[in-house]
């Protein structure tokens, strides 16, 4: 589904690579997660295969079509879940959902009916009419994960999309992240919560330095790793413990 050839990334002003001629592949139907420090290069490899980025060398292709000559059709495959809210305060959630909908050429009953249907699923239908200022951290996440999906994309990107929210909707969000993977979406996955990735993820990468240091099945990652016993031991032994404060 995702063929990553040699690619790079050195922002303007900064003497080192935020990604440094990385090569990978994932494959149709995965849940893969994207592992690193912080400042390792996983949002910027994000932003680059989400087309919001441009490399500075080396390609990539989602779903057959390269970025360079295919980038509008190749936007209509993909869903993007930011780390950050994405979401218009005054507007309600309702209002917000039609929007983003619209913005991928949904219209009338489809819109209305898949707006619905993930609000239902998501447990958010009775405050479906509120605005989203008035929305608990929790709540805003779902909505923020709604308006990535309604357009049923082949490949869904997330970047820590559990991240400060209430043990029920982080159940919530990856219950339904399950089952839009078992209906053919494959999922790119970004988190800092390691047992989190360890149970939810099928293969896993961990990136350091804008590098790949390891992938494979988390399984298999800790089995092949000196007393290791969970992913964030595997982890910490390709890493490093030492602090990476990033600003």
């Amino acid at each position: 589904m995702i063929q990553i050839n040699r690619l790079s990334k050195k922002y303007k002003g900064v003497d080192t690579y935020a990604i440094n001629h990385l090569d990978l592949t994932i494959d149709e139907g995965e849940i893969f997660g994207m592992l690193g420090p912080n400042g390792a290069g996983k949002t910027t490899l994000i932003s680059i295969l989400s087309s919001l980025l441009k490399p500075t060398s080396g390609s990539f292709s989602i779903d057959g079509l390269d970025y360079k000559n295919n980038k509008n059709a190749l936007k209509q495959r993909i869903g993007i879940v930011p780390q950050e809210y994405a979401l218009y305060p005054s507007l309600t959630a309702y209002e917000n959902l039609r929007y983003f909908g619209s913005m991928y050429g949904l219209r009338g009953k489809r819109l209305k009916d898949e707006i619905n249907t993930h609000l239902k699923t998501l447990g958010l239908s009775q405050f479906a009419h509120k605005k989203i200022k008035a929305f608990s951290g929790g709540m805003k996440r779902r909505v923020n994960l709604i308006s990535s999906i309604l357009h049923r994309p082949k490949v869904l990107f997330l970047d820590e999309p559990t991240v400060g929210v209430d043990v029920q909707s982080k159940n919530v969000i990856i219950e339904h992240l399950k089952q839009l993977n078992g209906s053919g979406t494959t999922i790119i996955y970004t988190s800092h919560h390691l047992n989190e990735a360890e149970n939810f993820c099928t293969r896993v990468a961990i990136i350091d330095h804008g590098q790949l240091i390891c992938v494979g099945k988390p399984a298999a990652l800790i089995a092949g790793q000196d007393n290791a016993q969970h992913l964030e031991e595997v982890f910490l032994a390709k890493t490093g413990k030492a602090l990476r404060d990033h600003a």
